[in-house]
């Protein structure tokens, strides 16, 4: 299914339509404000399972997630004042942080480190999808399993038909990944260099 929602003021029935899907355990293909996010509600192992099968990746390699906002990100780890600090002159943006993940989190989405990866993009349409939802959505790149990353919605749908339930169209994306920044013990440290000014950790 091909969704069309507009990228500025995304329409609360069309994203109540995604949301459904996502209760109901479906995996859907989303804009970001780096590439297509491919993802899944944050509570539900099986279609965490799912998405693991569809990007053919070992599970000793967990999947970042997106929050609605940093008040949301309080919930799912461990904020520190510096933390918390630096997110907010960053957030929303295309930067995932490396942090100590809390106890409501899934086992399945941590690092034997007990870390998470955890997203606020910028983009209306995403936020929208987690507020909805009420929880945290799984945020992987709608690649194929040779890595190459696919830009546009309808050939996300075409490629990946039936095996995802929804693709949400919403105006262009960058196609570039985020930068990826550890906060863990208060220690910056910039794990990748993608989108985003990072000369903060530099």
């Amino acid at each position: 299914m091909l969704i069309e929602i507009n990228p500025q003021n995304p329409q609360q029935r069309l994203i109540s339509r995604a949301v459904e899907i996502l209760n109901r355990g479906g995996v859907v293909v989303y804009p970001t404000d780096t590439y297509f996010g491919m993802g899944c509600d944050i509570m539900n192992k099986k279609a965490i399972e799912r998405i693991y099968r569809l990007k053919q990746r070992d599970k000793s390699k967990p999947f970042s997630f997106i929050c609605s906002g940093l008040k949301n990100i309080s919930h799912y780890a461990k904020v520190s004042n510096y933390a918390y600090k630096t997110m907010r002159r960053l957030l929303p943006g295309p930067y995932t942080f490396i942090l100590e993940g809390s106890r409501l989190v899934p086992k399945i989405m941590l690092t034997k480190r007990k870390t998470a990866g955890i997203r606020v993009p910028d983009n209306a349409i995403c936020l929208a999808l987690v507020n909805a939802l009420g929880n945290p959505v799984i945020t992987t790149s709608a690649s194929m399993p040779d890595g190459s990353i696919l830009h546009d919605a309808s050939l996300i749908h075409d490629y990946f038909g039936p095996r995802i339930d929804a693709v949400i169209e919403g105006g262009v994306v960058p196609g570039r990944p985020s930068s990826v920044i550890s906060l863990i013990d208060d220690r910056p440290e910039i794990i990748r260099k993608g989108m985003g000014d990072v000369s903060l950790f530099e």
